[in-house]
């Protein structure tokens, strides 16, 4: 098995395929678009239970080799296609799909905010997104804010992924079931859509993600000091006439938030986030 020019780690071992293929439960009447499909290692047992598979792979090798091995499976379609730039509903040619990959550890998050992007997009259109992914990268996904041990992995692509979803780990995977071997551990990722979705508080998403990005700019700083930096226009308006969002205003406007003075941007609740972009308004 040959390694892709493109940084993939092929799942070369035969049982470990198996028991992710038991965890997706794919069967007749569903579509799942495959990011990275490779040799087809996991394309085949997909279109072995009967469903439908549309195959992105990127590498214009593979693609070919997948192309015709695939002939002889039932309801396989291969795209030769960067999944960055494709659009996965459009291809899905499906009211409701299901989104499966072995994808690269280097771009993890442009797949999974490439993904939250089509949920935007197009409401309710996938159902369920199962990831192979660093576990490292993992825990950050499913980790919840707060203080503590334990808790330092929370950060804005934790909040994004459950904003969007409901991220679990159903599986831990070695390094020994791929090929070429990496250096870390990989999971099983399940990301149920929809997530924690549109809080009240919330008529953006979109301006919404930004400002808890903001939050998260420098993670070392408290987030009253993140807030300074943004300058954000409804807290300088507490400072007219200077204009300058100083400590005490941003304060202010964390305790209105129910937010203390010396919180830290990973030990809120996108609740809590609401609340403060709330009061902080269209800034």
């Amino acid at each position: 098995m040959s390694p892709s020019r493109l940084g993939q780690n092929f799942l070369a071992d035969a049982a470990w395929r198996a028991r992710i293929a038991a965890l997706l439960d794919a069967g007749a009447g569903d579509t799942w678009v495959e990011i990275g499909a490779g040799h087809g290692e996991m394309t085949e047992l997909l279109a072995n239970s009967g469903a439908r598979v549309v195959a992105i792979e990127l590498d214009a090798g593979l693609a070919t080799t997948l192309r015709k091995r695939a002939a002889a499976w039932p309801h396989v379609e291969v795209i030769e296609a960067d999944v960055l730039e494709v659009d996965l509903a459009q291809i899905a040619g499906a009211r409701q799909f299901k989104v499966y990959g072995n994808i690269p550890y280097y771009i993890t998050s442009p797949i999974l905010h490439r993904i939250f992007e089509v949920c935007e997009k197009h409401p309710g259109a996938i159902l369920s997104a199962h990831l192979v992914m660093q576990l490292e990268v993992a825990a950050r996904l499913t980790a919840p804010p707060g203080k503590g041990p334990g808790r330092k992995e929370y950060g804005y692509l934790s909040a994004a992924t459950q904003f969007h979803s409901k991220p679990e780990i159903l599986l831990k995977i070695p390094p020994g079931a791929f090929r070429p071997r990496p250096k870390v551990a990989s999971a099983l990722v399940r990301l149920s859509f929809p997530g924690e979705g549109i809080h009240p508080d919330v008529s953006n998403s979109n301006k919404f993600m930004k400002f808890v990005q903001g939050c998260f700019a420098q993670k070392r700083k408290t987030l009253a000091n993140n807030l300074r930096t943004m300058r954000l226009t409804s807290i300088a308006e507490k400072n007219r006439p200077t204009g300058d969002p100083g400590a005490q205003a941003v304060i202010e406007v964390m305790s209105e938030a129910g937010i203390e003075a010396g919180a830290r941007a990973e030990q809120l609740t996108l609740a809590q986030f609401a609340a403060l972009y709330r009061l902080i308004g269209n800034s």
